[in-house]
Parts: structure tokens; sequence; C-alpha cells
């Protein structure tokens, strides 16, 4: 579990990579702790404020890259992601960042598909739909903030991956769960708080 002084380290180096990429600003002089230089998976979230709609979302479930990187990367992405307009500079200051630093995703083995729900935790997982090309991620606040039950959350991640709903029931899918720390600025460039998960 990562530490409320990770967590604003993390929304800070976002943050400022996000302004990088819009305005083109240098990085400020960020001191970097051993841990970010470990390899994990991040995401980058860009909510608008106050109505906190999305505006972009980028990242890695693998912890493929140091998390610095992952972080940075993600923030530069999430400021075009593809199912957006580019953010102009004129939004930076009427956006929060949300940072998720997750764990490795784990395959969840199970005999009979129909007892994916009796381990996935809504609150507490995110979770990986795979099935041949087709793949789709949704993370651990996701089921929360649109007060999903296990089954939905299921579904909901399958039809990300591009597959039917009920795909999950599917013997040819694979399901990865993976947890994660959230922290977000309360207001744009403000405050960062841990965001406290709570499932049904």
């Amino acid at each position: 579990m990562y530490e409320e002084e990770d967590g604003i380290l993390a929304v800070k180096l976002a943050r400022a990579s996000i302004d990088r990429a819009v305005k083109g600003t240098p990085m400020p002089d960020i001191e970097i702790p051993k841990k970010f230089l470990e390899c994990s998976g991040a995401f980058v979230t860009l909510n608008t404020y106050p109505k906190r709609e999305l505006r972009g979302c980028i990242g890695y479930p693998e912890p493929y890259f140091p998390l610095e990187k992952s972080l940075i990367s993600g923030a530069e992405g999430a400021t075009r992601d593809p199912r957006f307009p580019a953010l102009e500079e004129s939004e930076l200051d009427n956006v929060v960042v949300e940072v998720s630093l997750l764990s490795p995703p784990q395959k969840i083995k199970v005999k009979n598909p129909k007892d994916y729900h009796k381990l996935v935790k809504v609150g507490r997982h995110g979770l990986i739909v795979e099935q041949g090309m087709f793949r789709g991620l949704l993370l651990p606040q996701v089921p929360v903030e649109y007060g999903w039950n296990t089954e939905k959350f299921l579904s909901q991640t399958c039809l990300k991956a591009g597959l039917f709903p009920d795909a999950w029931l599917d013997s040819k899918t694979i399901i990865y769960s993976f947890t994660g720390d959230v922290f977000s600025e309360e207001s744009p460039r403000g405050k960062v708080t841990r965001v406290v998960l709570n499932g049904p």
C-alpha cells in the first residue's frame, strides 16, 4: 500500500506532466524517492470540476515501467485521450487530477466461471478481461462510482473489452484482478487526499 505522502507526490508529478504537455512548460525539480523507481502500473485520470465528469484517463496496468515513468506517460496521455478532444490550456484549472497506483494483475483461478463473483470485491478490485485479441480494463473506483454490484462490474468490463456482457461466463475468457491506491485533488491544484472506495 502506498502512503499519503506517496499519493501527494504522485499527483504532483502527474499535474506537472500535464502542464508540460499542454503549456510546454519545463518540469519542476521534483525529488523522486526510490519507491518511484520501482516498476509499477499506474493510471492518471482527469475529471472536470466541479461536475467530476471524465475528461481523460490513460495508464499502464502492468508493471512494465518505473512508477515515475508510468505516471508521467499516463499524465501526458490523459491530455490526449482519443475519446475526447485534446485538453486545452484554458481547461487546466478546471480539472482535478487523480492517480491510481496499481498492484500487479493476478489471474483469477476458478473451476466454474460462475464463481468469479465470489472472488471479485467491488471497492477493492479492478478487473482486466481478456479473450483472444479482445482486452478491457476497469479501475477499482469505476464500479463504486456507478453503484454496480459484482456481476454488473464483470459484465461492464466485458463490454469494455468489446465482448458480450456475459462473456465472463465463457471458459475461454481470462479475468485478472488488481488493487489500487487512489489519490485525487479535492479541487484543481488543491489538497490531495486518498479516495476511499466503499463497495456495496
